[in-house]
């Protein structure tokens, strides 16, 4: 289920922002993240289903990582995750706020669908950043819609309450400069510029579909975070490079579609208001 894949790799984040990879093994970690996730919510898998999956999926080398007695070392290391993550269980994730947030709208309902499909998908990819710790759900489901929009060419002109929100996300989130979105925009897209990077055809995967350009400049500053409930306890976010020229977000300009990832869990239909 997505719900518990997603509070898995959060709770691995906020496990490493105290513990080194070299102290405790990525993989045995993973493996004891989605066994507590599972029960959190309640989509539970017996630990040996999950020692079973990851011995089909490492190599021999990766696997040894849980040592002699693999069950051992998952029941050991949920203790210590429970008390890193001091038993802070409850974590909740962008997709409800971005299917809630998607019937505000009004238009083109099958551009409004596409939208929702593209940002849940960028919400599935945006568990591979940090921006889970660094911000509230709520402003990560805006955050996605403005990048979903934005690459859909899908401009949203007519939402439910106008007559009282200038933009159309300060219905959802108070205080919010397009700042902030596009900050989190540029996590989400960096990861596709990185990937880029690393396959030597300049593709991903099979050297297709090759992910677009980074939009945002890598050295531009970003704004200040507010603190999340989501985030406690965690050290401070590490400082990013300072910029030279520019002082401030480059905007989002000339966007292309990223490549089209594994196939992520469809959203549930969501009902549109006609324009």
């Amino acid at each position: 289920h997505y719900d518990t894949l997603a509070t898995g790799i959060v709770y691995f984040h906020r496990f490493y922002m105290f513990h080194s990879f070299k102290q405790f093994p990525r993989y045995v970690t993973g493996g004891c993240c989605l066994f507590l996730a599972g029960k959190v919510e309640e989509t539970p898998k017996k630990c040996k289903d999950i020692i079973k999956t990851a011995r089909s999926l490492l190599n021999d080398i990766q696997f040894a990582q849980f040592g002699d007695d693999p069950k051992e070392e998952v029941m050991v290391l949920e203790r210590i995750l429970l008390q890193t993550i001091k038993f802070d269980l409850q974590v909740e994730h962008p997709y409800q706020f971005l299917l809630r947030y998607a019937k505000q709208l009004k238009g083109d309902k099958n551009k409004v669908q596409k939208l929702v499909q593209m940002a849940w998908t960028f919400v599935n990819d945006s568990l591979c950043t940090m921006v889970a710790l660094q911000w509230e759900p709520q402003i990560i489901a805006v955050a996605v819609m403005y990048l979903a929009g934005r690459l859909c060419k899908f401009d949203i002109q007519d939402w439910t309450s106008k007559q009282s929100s200038r933009r159309w996300w300060e219905q959802f989130v108070h205080d919010v400069p397009v700042e902030v979105l596009e900050d989190i925009c540029h996590q989400i897209l960096d990861l596709y510029s990185q990937a880029k990077q690393q396959m030597p055809d300049g593709g991903i995967g099979t050297g297709e579909n090759p992910p677009p350009p980074s939009i945002l400049s890598p050295s531009a500053t970003l704004p200040a975070k507010k603190a999340s409930p989501q985030t406690s306890p965690r050290p401070p976010r590490p400082a990013q490079p300072s910029p030279k020229d520019d002082s401030k977000v480059a905007k989002l300009t000339n966007l292309e579609p990223p490549p089209p990832p594994p196939p992520p869990p469809p959203p549930p239909p969501v009902s549109i208001n006609p324009g």
